[in-house]
């Protein structure tokens, strides 16, 4: 039967099971839409004729919440949900967030603080013999020892804290059907130690064969350098075709077990996984509730790709989705937008063709899908490697069948697009197509920084890179008679920018004449090399030294130089300017100073000063609402400061 997985016991009754095999215990409200992890992993197991149960948002404060189905045949499934928990509730501040778009009416509070140790201990705590295995972002991320931003401190392995059985990292299709075979099979959970993908709770290492110890638990919290150099060890066994298992050791006689990761699927997998029978929706008994924000932002999307070879230093993607870009076909793509194009609510637009990075259609170079992608190496960075194959073909022949579908109006490209791999296009067919059909009056990249040392420690293209996609971009839609702009993604306070630094992109910032309303600042996620450098203050790939900005105010004030206009930041900018003795930027010249002196701040307007005043002045003109380079306002966006903690796309659900 095509339908939801049960809910309630009146739900498993209709299927005719008496028990479940799994119970899928999860963070986020129940989305049966193939964004969202719970709802791939429980098809995929259903796909394999295990039957899944969901038990959505308990209630953590009381046992019976998870006694729904009672004890399942194999075991307990948990999952965080889409974001880390914590991310889910704070933002860099760590302040409490208002709204949870992952639960319906878009409610916060209705998960725990690190959701996955605390649902793990309630089952626990009712079903005690019962195997439980963790996975989603939650778990993958912080499955060895990792500094935690909340708590400000090194935190051991989640699968301690939880006392769940096995741990499943990254994507996990894979991982999963051999967990369930196994348990299905009569092995003992405690016995299921050799699952690519997954990480264990061992007292002996008789069995691990060519394993890396890496330094013992108690010295990573006595010495934060042994911590970056653990951190750089990780990071160079992500890759499925060269990673040696991983061993932290835990007092006496404990010890965690990282396996090496799974094997990326082949198109035909991928294909198999996203042509599941999901019901491409939220669980009808939340329509009286609000709904679920989240679906909003994916139910006309497709998901085209995962992995990514870009290797930005913030981003979680190495460690999760690993470096080799997997591709879906495009018969399978063309059949879920035509299926799109029949729900009710479908009015011509699909919304993103894509994934970590749009323009990723195949692995970096032919050697990736048999030897890895390269330990030591990146493909794109300091620039891109000779070896790497540089081809948009497939995608354009990918985006014009989209558009050809009957009742598609327009195709947009939503997801990261890398310039740098664009510019490493010999030719143009991708970037015209892309002004042509694919955007509507803005196109947002990710060049995170103007300091050429800043970018070089996110894992960046330098700057001019940046510069010269702006230029072929602006040309190009000067040809095509189109009014379309570039808006950046910027970062504030990533480790390695100083004052100096932000005031060097608060003047980018005025000189291109774009005033963000919003600005993400560095946010230490776990598990990436720049939350490693945050916290250690050095570079786990070869462990130089990095400055840090930890203090909030310091924060503050590389956030508000870029946001120099808000007349709410101006005592911040100028204490900002007079720190770095940067006086010059003081003043009423439009075209050099970021803000006016203090007396006249209120008086002049805007337009003349490059401030923007609480009280502009009548006088200002009609076209104030376009900025220097002629940017009309609708298209100066606002910049999220919840942070994506990328693994599919800044759009895309997350596991």
């Amino acid at each position: 039967m095509r339908d939801f997985l049960p809910i309630t016991l009146e739900d498993m009754k209709k299927r005719g099971w008496d028990r479940p095999d799994f119970v899928f215990v999860i963070g986020d409200a129940y989305v049966d839409h193939s964004s969202f992890g719970p709802a791939i992993i429980s098809r995929v197991l259903e796909s394999h004729g295990f039957k899944v149960a969901i038990i959505s948002q308990p209630d953590w404060k009381d046992e019976n919440s998870i006694t729904t189905f009672g004890e399942p045949r194999l075991g307990f499934l948990v999952s965080g949900g889409n974001m880390d928990s914590m991310v889910n509730h704070y933002t860099v501040n760590k302040k409490r967030r208002s709204q949870d778009a992952y639960t319906p009416g878009g409610v916060a509070g209705k998960r725990p603080d690190y959701a996955t140790i605390v649902y793990c201990n309630l089952i626990k705590r009712v079903y005690k013999n019962s195997p439980i295995l963790i996975g989603g972002i939650e778990a993958s991320l912080r499955r060895l020892a990792h500094y935690d931003y909340w708590s400000d401190k090194l935190r051991r392995s989640i699968l301690i804290d939880s006392n769940a059985d096995i741990l499943m990292y990254g994507m996990g299709e894979l991982a999963i059907v051999a967990l369930a075979e196994a348990l299905d099979s009569g092995l003992d959970v405690k016995d299921i130690t050799f699952v690519p993908g997954t990480v264990y709770r061992t007292i002996t290492l008789d069995h691990v064969v060519n394993g890396i110890t890496l330094p013992d638990y108690d010295d990573l919290v006595k010495d934060k350098r042994e911590y970056a150099r653990s951190f750089g060890i990780q990071y160079m066994n992500t890759d499925f075709a060269s990673a040696r298992p991983l061993i932290e050791k835990y007092g006496e006689k404990s010890y965690i077990v990282q396996n090496p990761p799974s094997r990326p699927l082949t198109t035909l997998e991928l294909d198999d996984v996203y042509e599941l029978p999901y019901m491409n929706d939220y669980h009808p008994s939340y329509k009286k509730l609000g709904g679920v924000p989240a679906i909003s932002e994916i139910k006309f999307s497709l998901t085209s790709n995962r992995g990514c070879f870009g290797g930005c230093s913030f981003c979680a993607l190495t460690f999760h989705q690993g470096r080799v870009v997997q591709v879906r076909s495009h018969e399978s793509l063309v059949k879920e937008a035509t299926a799109m194009t029949k729900f009710p609510d479908f009015k011509g637009y699909i919304h993103d063709v894509g994934g970590p990075t749009a323009n990723f259609r195949r692995p970096a170079c032919d050697k990736q899908m048999t030897k890895g992608a390269c330990p030591n190496k990146q493909c794109l960075y300091p620039t891109p490697c000779k070896n790497m194959k540089v081809d948009h073909n497939d995608y354009i022949q990918l985006l014009r069948k989209l558009r050809a579908i009957p009742k598609v109006k327009k195709v947009f490209i939503r997801s990261g697009i890398r310039f740098d791999y664009m510019l490493a296009d010999k030719s143009d067919a991708f970037l015209k197509e892309l002004c042509e059909y694919h955007i509507s009056g803005q196109l947002r990249v990710a060049p995170e920084h103007v300091s050429d040392h800043v970018l070089d420690l996110m894992g960046k293209p330098r700057n001019e890179v940046y510069l010269e996609f702006v230029k072929r971009f602006n040309n190009m839609n000067r040809r095509l008679g189109k009014e379309q702009y570039v808006v950046p993604y910027l970062i504030s306070s990533h480790p390695g920018s100083t004052i100096t630094d932000a005031i060097a992109l608060a003047e980018s910032v005025r000189d291109m004449g774009y005033m963000p309303e919003q600005v993400q600042d560095f946010y230490p996620t776990p598990s990436t090399i720049s939350t490693c450098m945050y916290y250690t203050g050095l570079d786990p790939r070869n462990m130089s030294h990095v400055s840090v900005t930890r203090n909030p105010h310091d924060k503050a004030l590389q956030r508000a130089l870029i946001q120099y206009r808000k007349p709410e930041n101006y005592d911040l900018v100028k204490e900002a300017l007079l720190r770095a003795h940067r006086q010059d930027l003081i003043g009423f010249d439009r075209n050099k100073c970021l803000i006016p002196p203090r007396n006249s701040a209120s008086e002049k307007p805007a337009g003349k000063t490059g401030y923007q005043g609480k009280n502009p002045g009548k006088n200002q003109n009609k076209n104030q609402s376009r900025n220097k380079k002629g940017i009309p306002a609708k298209y100066q966006s606002k910049h999220n400061s919840k942070p994506t903690q990328k693994t599919s796309g800044p759009k895309r659900g997350k596991r």
